[in-house]
């Protein structure tokens, strides 16, 4: 069945099934249809995440195998529940020895029959970055040998790496020199450096122990895939969440695939299969309506809610503030570039050089092109192309209506960066790229799949991971999908989004937070606010610098900003602030490296980062922080019934527009958590069943009630069209007003934004004479939103009304 709201839960060994299935009373009273849940396939042993798998084919005997997954499953079945799963087609882990798939390759190398289930360039052997030094090093300090656990030899790297040995050298491998053992395997070790140059198989981003999977190829994809039909044949799952999507060499020839194996099944139950996929869009970037899916897994929706619930006032007075305060630029774009130059350069060299050998291969198959184009030249052009790429990737035929613009807008960006004359090299790596051109067309296929799975990771690292750790205008804006060259969205550009969501996706997921949001989404609704008091902020802040200046020499004012920020965004509440310094501390950490500054996971400048933790820690507890606490203290309080508000609309739109809701996992009540780790930290869930119990905080009343009117009316929620509603006066542009209709049925919601400018002290608002047309009559705004920021009513139509 189409689920009809979706809890996400992160399974682990310490949240197992078993767990979920103990809450399933607790989320059938909330209103939960579906548990969505992260991967249960077996993951790397610990995994806290379950994305590093390592055998597709068995449920993680951690989580509690097989038996307490059926379990889970029937006991939400008995509830008429279901359970959508997590499924990780682009990679597998393969640190640790625990991946037979992976040992078997590094054993019988290209002969192994699973040698075509990754993407290995067997030219040469197989690199292993897994070295802290050179091999002759390690070898000389002995920090390598041969073991026998059991009648195999295997090699053993710092007494925790273990790697199988050859047959053929087994009976000489306790014998054999070790550099003579290591030259005849199928591998070769090097040190961690080298990866980003070196590495001759696809990884996933820059992550040494994830291994890209070749499931374009039909053997791969049904030998991956087969426990996943089995548990939807058997009724154990409705329906998938497909990670990175674009991570694959055809996203869309997969999910058309995925579409009917899954349609193929027959149950009795006369479901089809719910699939959405993990898909960044880009602004403005279309969702191809031809791939089989319901939808994305809700990144744009999060992008459209936050940006709404800015206020566009705020955009350059907020840049110029950064400006001054960092000494950066004021606009996104530079940074981006910056970045996407740095990752290139730094990270994906390697990939890079691949991808270039592939089109010059290309080239060489094409006569007319022979003597025209060199090597440097597709280099250049390459380089060029991923510095201004707007999109994660392009689909070549599959897409060719949403690709051509995206080649179209690719062109005009990279004119500026083309050398003199080389402009033709670019058309013509554009024209191979929409599947079209001279040369060979199986060499074509691999040169655009190599670019098309470069420009997906650079769009990641470098924006994502790492602009968005340079760029502080206001750190709401700074998130996964999100377009942080933009401060908000129209709101008329919001209403053609859910219109077009209404026709095109109505079932496709919304979320407000993921296992992967680098802000809880009560952070950004608490930071947004700022955007709508950009005066006031910047005397703050101003302030905050005079008084905190002595306690952060050392540290850039840039970090001090995002501190700031950070700080104001996440402080919890008295009873919940134990353990904040330790966790902003960590946030630093990831900050600070991810950057790539002043400090770096490659090169960690633990002095530095030393200052900015002691900063944070007095800035939070010190005695020398007080005064800053105290002014925070004043904003929290002053800006509290606008946060608020953000917070109950940002849920309320999540469960009334077009689309499928998710609640992950906690944030039934205030979240106000980091990035990773932090936004995966155990949840209360006692503390939860009482506040829905007893109703005790409005987040969780209002999420209880929507959720209630979604269970009675279901196919109002699922299938209503979306109109706006006029909004007329004074504070027009503060309010959200929209209709659905099905059958005789009308939802109405009007609920208010950026309401901080209206509030008065007592948080009270002022709407004037602000009205909404409902039923073809004036309501007063004031009369709807007097006690709460959300108002919506279902009523249902008499004939001829």
């Amino acid at each position: 069945m189409t689920p009809r709201a979706t809890y996400r839960f992160q399974f682990h060994k310490d949240f197992p099934f078993a767990r979920a299935e103990a809450l399933l009373p607790y989320l059938d009273r909330l209103g939960i249809s579906h548990v969505y849940a992260s991967p249960v396939t077996m993951a790397a042993a610990g995994s806290t995440h379950g994305y590093d798998v390592i055998d597709p084919t068995r449920i993680n005997p951690e989580l509690g195998g097989e038996p307490a997954f059926r379990s889970l499953s029937q006991a939400a079945r008995a509830r008429g529940m279901g359970v959508i799963i997590d499924i990780v087609p682009n990679h597998m882990g393969v640190a640790g020895g625990g991946n037979r798939w992976w040992n078997d390759v590094l054993t019988r190398g290209e002969q192994s029959r699973y040698a075509r289930f990754f993407d290995i360039d067997w030219s040469r052997r197989l690199v292993l970055p897994i070295l802290g030094e050179s091999l002759a090093r390690v070898l000389a300090e002995g920090q390598i040998t041969v073991e026998r656990p059991d009648a195999r030899a295997e090699i053993v790297a710092y007494g925790e790496h273990r790697l199988p040995i050859r047959d053929e050298d087994q009976d000489v491998a306790d014998t054999l020199a070790l550099p003579d053992l290591l030259e005849r395997q199928h591998y070769r070790l090097a040190s961690w450096r080298v990866s980003n140059d070196e590495l001759n198989w696809r990884r996933f981003f820059t992550i040494n122990d994830l291994a890209g999977l070749r499931v374009e190829d039909d053997a791969v994809f049904e030998e991956t895939h087969a426990l996943y039909f089995r548990l939807y044949a058997e009724g154990l799952i409705d329906g998938v969440r497909i990670d990175h999507v674009d991570g694959l060499t055809d996203p869309v020839g997969y999910c058309r695939k995925l579409r009917a194996r899954f349609d193929a099944i027959a149950r009795d139950d006369g479901n089809r299969a719910y699939i959405v996929v993990e898909k960044i869009l880009a602004a403005d970037e279309p969702m191809g309506r031809d791939w089989g899916v319901d939808g994305t897994s809700g990144y744009d929706f999060m992008e459209d809610v936050a940006a709404l619930l800015h206020a566009p006032e705020g955009a350059r007075p907020l840049a110029d503030l950064w400006a001054k305060v960092s000494w950066r630029s004021a606009d996104f774009a530079p940074e981006e570039l910056q970045a996407r130059q740095d990752l290139l350069a730094w990270q994906f060299a390697g990939q890079l050089d691949q991808c270039v050998a592939a089109f010059a291969a290309l080239t060489a198959s094409a006569p007319e092109l022979s003597g025209v184009i060199t090597t440097a030249m597709l280099r250049r052009a390459i380089e060029r192309l991923l510095w201004v790429f707007p999109v994660y990737r392009t689909y070549g035929p599959d897409a060719p209506a949403t690709d051509a613009a995206i080649r179209q807008s690719v062109s005009a960006r990279v004119a500026r960066f083309v050398p003199p004359g080389e402009g033709f090299v670019v058309d013509q790596l554009l024209e191979w790229l929409a599947g079209e051109g001279p040369g060979d067309g199986i060499r074509k296929g691999e040169a655009v799949r190599r670019f098309q799975q470069l420009s997906a990771p650079i769009a990641a690292k470098a924006v994502e991971d790492t602009a968005f750790y340079r760029h502080g205008v206001l750190l709401s804006r700074n998130d996964v999908g999100f377009d942080a060259g933009r401060m908000s969205m129209p709101i008329a550009s919001f209403h053609a989004r859910m219109k077009e969501r209404a026709a095109d996706f109505p079932h496709a997921m919304l979320t407000t937070a993921t296992h992967d949001h680098k802000r809880g989404e009560d952070v950004r609704a608490r930071l947004a606010v700022i955007s709508a008091l950009p005066d006031e902020w910047r005397h703050l802040v101003e302030a905050w610098r005079r008084d905190t200046l002595s306690l952060s020499e050392g540290v850039h004012p840039a970090d001090w900003y995002m501190l700031i920020q950070t700080l104001v965004g996440a402080w919890p509440a008295p009873a919940e602030g134990h353990d904040f310094f330790e966790r902003v501390a960590a946030w630093q950490e990831k900050a600070l490296r991810e950057a790539k500054l002043r400090s770096s996971w490659e090169q960690p400048d633990s002095d530095y980062e030393e200052r900015c933790n002691a900063l944070a820690k007095t800035l939070i507890e010190g005695g020398a922080g007080a005064p800053f606490r105290k002014g925070l203290t004043r904003w929290l309080a002053r800006t509290e019934p606008a946060a608020s508000a953000n917070s109950l609309v940002q849920l309320a739109l999540r469960y009334t527009v077009p689309g499928i809701p998710d609640c992950y996992q906690g944030t039934e009540l205030p979240d106000l958590s980091l990035v990773d780790p932090d936004n995966r930290r155990p949840v209360d869930y006692p503390a939860r069943e009482a506040a829905l119990q007893g109703r005790t905080h409005p987040k969780i009343a209002l999420l209880a009630d929507l959720l209630d009117a979604r269970r009675r009316h279901p196919d109002l929620f699922a299938c209503g069209d979306y109109d706006a509603l006029d909004v007329t006066g004074h504070g027009r542009d503060r309010i959200i007003a929209f209709e659905r209709r099905h059958g005789d049925l009308t939802l109405a919601c009007v609920f208010g934004l950026r309401l901080a400018p209206l509030m008065g002290e007592d948080g009270r608002m002022n709407w004037r004479d602000t009205q909404v047309m409902i039923d073809g009559a004036p309501v007063a705004v004031a009369k709807l939103l007097k006690a709460s920021p959300v108002w919506y009513d279902i009523k249902r139509r008499t004939a001829g009304g």
